[in-house]
Formats: structure tokens, C-alpha cells, sequence
């Protein structure tokens, strides 16, 4: 490929990059997630004023090579990333799972935020199509946040007419591992866990990394409940899931 045609390419991405960024920091879809699209601009930026004028041929080769491979191996990493996130976009669970563990996310003023209802709106539609599972809404209390994403999911289930003695709210974590490791602790006081059956209810491109978090800590069957995201907002949420991913695969716990 000629130099224009790189250079034509990454200034169409810079701009669709900056476009994009503003769209997320608008809606505020990810504390400062934006800032992964402002990055991009700034990389493919770069890479414009390179590609001009025999820049880039005179960075030392060895540079060039290693250029070349951590882009490569990125490349590699967060599509590989999607794929699996991908795969678990149609999990639906299975039918009388004991417990299903609702994944918290931010609560805004005492209403759960986009993304939050989504997952609390398909835990809503399974437990009305099963009467006697019971229901984890699991997470703590941010510093932007008037109350704990558990019990503001709790709230919103029994507001829309979930009977309350069917909801625990956990309300004490602060991320997916802890989310799940809390849940799984209130299960183990409840009843005897052994053979039971676990669904993790969260947004489809959150289900792959719910799932594979859970079946490290139990024994127990694991199914995913993916619920809605809206389509403009998935490349973000997508590439963010890939640096969790990455985080807990650096942790051990995946």
C-alpha cells in the first residue's frame, strides 16, 4: 500500500475516532472510557504525520519492527477478545436455575442507569417464567453513587413487581470478581450449594468474562443471561471488556 492511501486511512479514522469519543462522553457510557477513543485519534493521528514525507522511513528499523509487532499483537489480542465476547451474545441460560446473580453496575441518583436496567430488565423476564428461582442483585456503593447498586436493583424489581423475599441485595462489591465471590458466599448461607445451578445475568458482551469468573470460583453449573445493549455503544464496551479481560488473565483469574 502507497503512503496516500495510509495516510487517507488514518485521518478518517482519527476523525471517526474523536466523533465516536464525543458520542460515549455525552452519554457518560463508562467512567472515562471515552478517553480509550481520544487515545485512538491520537495514535492514528500519529500515524498520519509519519506516513508523510519519509517519516517513518527513517525511524530506525529496530523501532519499526517493534512498532509492528505490539501493534500486531494487539490487534491479535482484542479481536480475539471479541470473538469470545461474541459467542455468548444469544446466552439465554436454561430454564429453574436455583439462583441467578445480577452483575451491578452505576446507579444514577436512585435510578439505575442505562446499562443497568438492561441487565435488571432480563433478570425481570426470567424470574416471571420462573417462579422459584431466587435472585442476587450484587454491587456496592460508588463515590458517585446516593445508594448501593445492590439495593437500587433490589428497589427496581420489586417496584415492578417482583415479590421481595425472592431478591438478596449484596451490598459490598466493587468488581465483577467480587460481585460474584460475595454472591456465591450468600448462596453458600442460604442453602447447601452442591449441584445447584447459577445463571449470571449481565450485558451481552459482559457475559463471556461473568461466566468464566464464575466457573473459576464454583464447582456448581454456570449459565449466561445476556441482556440488551444498545448497538452504538457495543465497539466501546467491547474494546473496555478487553483490558478486564486482559486484567484478569494477568490476576489468574481466568
Amino acid at each position: 500500500m502507497s503512503v496516500k492511501p495510509i495516510r487517507i486511512i488514518s485521518l478518517m479514522l482519527m476523525f471517526a475516532c474523536i466523533i465516536y469519543a464525543i458520542s460515549i462522553f455525552v452519554v457518560g457510557s463508562g467512567t472515562f472510557s471515552f478517553m480509550i477513543w481520544i487515545i485512538g485519534a491520537v495514535f492514528f493521528g500519529g500515524v498520519f504525520f509519519v506516513a508523510g514525507k519519509g517519516r517513518w522511513h527513517r525511524v530506525p528499523k529496530v523501532l519499526r519492527r517493534a512498532c509492528y509487532c505490539l501493534v500486531s499483537l494487539g490487534i491479535i489480542f482484542v479481536t480475539v477478545c471479541m470473538g469470545a465476547m461474541l459467542s455468548h451474545f444469544g446466552d439465554k441460560g436454561v430454564g429453574d436455575l436455583d439462583y441467578i446473580v445480577v452483575l451491578g453496575a452505576q446507579m444514577r441518583d436512585r435510578e439505575p442507569s442505562a446499562i443497568f436496567q438492561y441487565r435488571l430488565d432480563a433478570a425481570y423476564d426470567y424470574l416471571l417464567e420462573n417462579p422459584e428461582t431466587i435472585c442476587i442483585v450484587s454491587g456496592g456503593q460508588g463515590v458517585n453513587e446516593v445508594v448501593t447498586e445492590g439495593d437500587g436493583g433490589k428497589d427496581y424489581l420489586v417496584a415492578r413487581g417482583i415479590a421481595p423475599e425472592r431478591i438478596i441485595a449484596e451490598t459490598e462489591a466493587m468488581d465483577t470478581v467480587a460481585n460474584i465471590s460475595n454472591s456465591l458466599e450468600l448462596m453458600g448461607e442460604a442453602a447447601n450449594t452442591e449441584g445447584m445451578k447459577i445463571g449470571i445475568v449481565t450485558n451481552n458482551f459482559h457475559v463471556f468474562r461473568g461466566v468464566h469468573l464464575a466457573k473459576k470460583l464454583t464447582e456448581n453449573e454456570v449459565y449466561g443471561i445476556a441482556a440488551y445493549t444498545v448497538p452504538w455503544y457495543v465497539p466501546n464496551n467491547m474494546v473496555r471488556e478487553s483490558f478486564g479481560i486482559a486484567r484478569d488473565i494477568f490476576k489468574m483469574n481466568f
